[in-house]
């Protein structure tokens, strides 16, 4: 077992949906935000972004037993982006599981020099990543990284659309480019006209630190992000 480190939040189930549970739990000194979808009808489990703490990551995924009659299944780790502190634990899960994992082309080549995982499925912006009983629509972001990208939770029904935006999107603004004018246009032009150009104000956002919001309560601010520059 892996030594608590950092801190670790509480398992929180944020949505019971018809088809799905979305649990999260928030591990690290940076607060990042591990995502867990699992399927209802399926037991299949896709985790999304193995950030830190393996054995909190495994009790997150266990907990899920409890949401469907079936066996869990975890049949993917998706990584939004490339940043360590989103891929520390990532090692040690797919030691434990087994399972394979997928990240935006354009970052799967440094997440396997800093882990060693070689992602066995390089996702391209419009890619759609489809388990047993969960869907994903990929949205590619460039500006916080090359190959970062957003999940859609493809919703059934009367269900939210969900995106799980990493580190590009946050209440209140995109992500960090560190001042490089060219990598913000980059990500504040694909945030607007890939996200905030396509889906409607009640679609949530659960970034990859922090809590989440909706587009409606961001999109007033979009001319005031631009203006700003970050």
């Amino acid at each position: 077992m892996s030594k608590t480190s950092s801190p670790i939040g509480p398992i929180k189930v944020l949505y019971n949906l018809p088809q799905v549970t979305i649990r999260t739990r928030s591990v690290s000194e940076m607060d990042n935000n591990v995502y867990l979808i699992t399927s209802k009808t399926t037991g299949a489990q896709v985790l999304i972004d193995a950030a830190d703490e393996p054995d909190a990551i495994m009790e997150l995924i266990e907990s899920a037993t409890v949401d469907t009659p079936c066996d869990l299944d975890l049949v993917s780790v998706i990584t939004t982006h490339q940043h360590w502190d989103h891929i520390r634990a990532l090692p040690e899960i797919v030691e434990r599981t087994q399972v394979p994992t997928s990240a935006g082309t354009p970052d799967a080549a440094a997440i396997y020099e800093e882990t060693g995982i070689r992602a066995k499925v390089e996702l391209h912006h419009g890619d759609k990543a489809q388990f047993p009983g969960i869907e994903l629509d990929v949205i590619g972001l460039r500006g916080h990284t090359p190959g970062s990208v957003a999940l859609v939770y493809v919703p059934n029904g009367d269900e939210p659309t969900i995106i799980f935006s990493g580190d590009s999107l946050f209440p209140g603004g995109v992500g960090n480019t560190w001042d490089d004018a060219e990598r913000f246009n980059s990500l504040l032009t694909d945030v607007t006209e890939r996200i905030f150009a396509r889906y409607d104000d009640d679609t949530v956002i659960l970034p990859g630190h922090g809590g989440s919001t909706v587009l409606g309560a961001e999109r007033p601010h979009l001319d005031e992000w631009r203006a700003r520059g970050w």
